[in-house]
């Protein structure tokens, strides 16, 4: 079995964030792993409408906000485990997910599952389901939830 160097971590960086960026930060210490932490930004655009230039700032001030608020993350974490870095993508998230952990080469994917049930996954699906289904390297589902 191949030794386990990296480990990407994908956060919607909303309220239990912390908690599973705890749980991966505990995990790479033990396995002495580098962590990239990923957040993808999917803008709005929806099919009906025209882009707009309000749409359009929108968008950016999204991407300008997730920026920061992972800068704010990987620098409050740099003294408990210095071997992380973090990266705001744009796109489909699931895509982008997959995508990024084969070129980062992930030995593991941690990923926060929300445990939707009924109707809500339905609808919506889980992006951790989906993300676990795809990715190159085993995965370790999370739910911060519990």
């Amino acid at each position: 079995m191949k030794e386990i160097t990296k480990i990407v971590v994908p956060l919607d960086l909303g309220d239990h964030t912390r908690k599973l960026v705890d749980f991966a930060l505990y995990i790479a210490e033990k396995l002495g792993a580098h962590i990239s932490f990923i957040h993808v930004v999917e803008f709005y655009a929806p099919a009906y409408l025209m882009a707009s230039p309000s749409l359009e700032e929108f968008n950016l001030e999204q991407v300008e906000k997730t920026t920061d608020m992972m800068a704010g993350l990987i620098e409050n974490n740099k003294e408990k485990y210095s071997n992380i870095s973090g990266i705001v993508n744009q796109g489909e998230t699931v895509e982008s997910i997959v995508k990024f952990a084969e070129e980062e080469q992930a030995g593991l994917l941690i990923i926060g599952t929300h445990g939707s049930k009924g109707l809500e996954r339905i609808l919506l699906g889980s992006v951790a389901r989906r993300v676990v289904k795809r990715v190159h390297c085993p995965s370790l589902l999370m739910n911060p939830y519990k």
